[in-house]
């Protein structure tokens, strides 16, 4: 296996090594210096082509052809250097590749610019309680106001990530209210500092809550311009596959998953359990699905750099890492023992363990993200194995 980039790759590799050791120099900044400099940096990034490469000039990104080479490059050399690439979130995972695919060009130059500069923080508005993995049952409705301008919004949303710092959400709501549940649906962008909006945060399993947690939303006669509407009305089902899209390509990255396994190693050997042949028998296990993992990720990189289709297992790479992270914190669990749900913050409270603990808990959550395993398993079936679609399962459409 040749894994290799070539020597254009290597030159180019040389060219961003420089730019990093001349442009990303931190030095003891903290708070908002700190924040403003990397402000700064992304800013001569984008200038330079290495980052926002798939956002136009005119969307405040650096419009470079797609090389996914280059693209590999650019994230090996800012990790080396530990500096910062695109800002995260929602925002440029999810509602900027989705307006650059159905937005109309007045909410491109209106939100694509804000979000990538980290102006506009993103919330999602698709969960509702008792709409979960069947994300077509919304009952979240927007109205048209009598001058036609404005949809009013009521009902509820919940497990909104960053719901303490969003700033706007992209959203579904329910508009067509007699027509099947599918098409009566309309995806919905809306700024959420005005009246008629609730936040309140969620206490999570771990006890943690705050900014960065998970919080839900209740509307109460909340408006957005029609002009915010992304696609056609009762059209929001097929705007929203593309957002799943890129939420599952983020989440499915293999990235990570080899440092998390180093991790477990390390707990096995903190706890004394490294010599036990149970123990290692599992390891083994889970190194061979992670190194799996990885080599898939090189054949979809390479039928990528190729111009090829990878087939069905780009389909699988979500739910293939939602599952491998799961088993890692399953034997994580078994390591840890009592000592993992103890309060670090009473008097004994272990302080080396505990940390796993989100992670446990986590692996959970990973199996409902971007679309429970269930419906996973359905797409796959259906769309890289042609099966029938499971009508029952909520399949999507």
């Amino acid at each position: 296996m040749d894994l290799s980039y070539g020597a254009a790759a290597e030159d180019f590799r040389a060219e961003v090594r420089s730019f990093l050791k001349e442009a990303w120099q931190p030095g003891e900044r903290r708070g908002r210096e700190l924040g403003d400099y990397v402000r700064a940096f992304r800013r001569k990034g984008v200038d330079q082509g290495y980052l926002y490469r798939s956002v136009p000039k005119a969307y405040g990104g650096s419009q470079r052809p797609v090389d996914v080479i280059r693209a590999q490059v650019i994230r090996e050399e800012f990790a080396r250097a530990r500096a910062p690439m695109e800002v995260g979130g929602n925002g440029v995972n999810m509602t900027v590749p989705t307006l650059l695919e159905k937005g109309t060009e007045e909410q491109k130059a209106l939100f694509i610019r804000k979000t990538i500069e980290g102006d506009y923080i993103w919330g999602q508005g698709y969960s509702e309680p008792g709409s979960g993995s069947d994300l077509a049952s919304v009952r979240t409705k927007a109205e048209l106001s009598a001058d036609g301008s404005k949809w009013i919004i009521n009902g509820q949303k919940i497990w909104t990530s960053m719901g303490g710092k969003a700033t706007h959400m992209f959203m579904l709501a329910r508009t067509e209210p007699d027509a099947p549940k599918h098409e009566g649906i309309t995806y919905l962008l809306l700024d959420l500092d005005q009246p008629g909006i609730t936040r309140r945060p969620i206490r999570q399993m771990t006890g943690q809550t705050g900014d960065n947690t998970f919080f839900e939303f209740f509307f109460d006669n909340a408006e957005t311009p029609v002009s915010w509407q992304v696609g056609e009305r009762g059209q929001g089902w097929q705007v929203s596959r593309t957002t799943l899209k890129h939420e599952r390509a983020s989440i499915g990255s293999a990235d990570g998953l080899g440092r998390q396994f180093s991790k477990l190693v390390e707990l096995a050997k903190d706890m004394g359990r490294i010599g036990d042949p149970l123990v290692r028998d599992r390891l083994a296990e889970i190194e061979g699905r992670v190194l799996s993992h990885r080599y898939s990720s090189f054949r979809l990189f390479s039928c990528a750099a190729a111009g090829e289709d990878a087939g069905p297992i780009q389909l699988m790479m979500k739910l293939l890492l939602t599952e491998i992270g799961h088993e890692m914190a399953l034997l994580a669990q078994d390591l840890i023992g009592e000592a993992g749900w103890m309060d670090p913050d009473a008097a004994g409270g272990p302080r080396g363990p505990i940390k796993w603990l989100d992670q446990i808990m986590g692996s959970l959550g990973n199996s409902i993200a971007g679309g429970a395993s269930n419906i996973q398993r359905n797409i796959i079936g259906e769309r890289g194995l042609g099966l029938p679609r499971d009508l029952a399962m909520g399949g999507e459409r």
